[in-house]
């Protein structure tokens, strides 16, 4: 059945949806040509790759340019970059205010402590916080630049933030994290006291580390929720 021009490309995206749900497509499968889209449903290759465009916008899909067995769109899940790139346009807009961003990091680190208190041992887990202690082992260096220095407190974080076992929370974390890195980033850029600063937040880090590994998540959540806003409220009046 053709499809209203206005929205064409949608018959795409509710086709990719019902096939994911029904398991007939799977992560790494390769889609349909534009041609083959284009007869199925009725459109023009121009609303295929409409369709294309916004999948891949959404981190559902890759697409590669050209002809041969790598050209077209394959199948991906990445919802983390996608959900950072919308909040990080709404936080440019102001629609998304930055302290509100924060406030749902605390909620959801300080929670996430908790439960990964009580998380099994395993190969993962350990895995996990020898990562966790290799960043901050690589911020302590005075000489790390300050993007680099956020980039790994960022991923210093989803680590924590991962032990809870929760994929959801983790790819919300991650989001919120990648959203909030250029505002940070530009905060501080310029202050003369960075080092200082940055020497206050391995401090803190360590002692949160400290807090999850030795299982003490009270501590860990409270630990969190100190750090969090004590940096945010140094940001916030700078």
């Amino acid at each position: 059945m053709p499809a209203t021009t206005a929205r064409a490309y949608t018959v795409v995206l509710d086709w990719l949806e019902e096939r994911l749900r029904s398991g007939a497509i799977s992560v790494g499968d390769k889609l349909p040509g534009e041609r083959q889209f284009a007869e199925d449903f009725g459109i023009s290759r121009a609303s295929v790759r409409e369709a294309i465009r916004v999948l891949d916008a959404m981190g559902l899909v890759r697409s590669a340019t050209g002809s041969g067995p790598k050209a077209g769109a394959v199948v991906i899940s990445e919802p983390s970059a996608a959900l950072a790139w919308a909040l990080r346009m709404h936080v440019a807009t102001r629609s998304l205010p930055v302290r509100d961003l924060v406030q749902t990091r605390l909620l959801l680190e300080t929670q996430s402590a908790l439960e990964a208190a009580s998380a099994p041992d395993g190969e993962e887990r350990a895995k996990t916080l020898e990562r966790a202690g290799e960043l901050l082992d690589i911020m302590d260096d005075p000489d790390l630049p300050a993007r680099d220095f956020h980039s790994n407190d960022a991923e210093f974080h989803v680590l924590l933030a991962s032990l809870a076992g929760n994929v959801v929370v983790e790819t919300i974390m991650a989001s919120l994290r990648q959203a909030t890195i250029g505002y940070v980033q530009e905060t501080v850029s310029g202050l003369e006291n960075w080092p200082e600063i940055s020497r206050n937040l391995q401090k803190q880090h360590r002692e949160i580390l400290a807090a999850v590994v030795e299982r003490r998540g009270e501590d860990a959540a409270e630990l969190l929720r100190h750090h969090i806003m004590w940096f945010y409220g140094f940001s916030d009046q700078s």
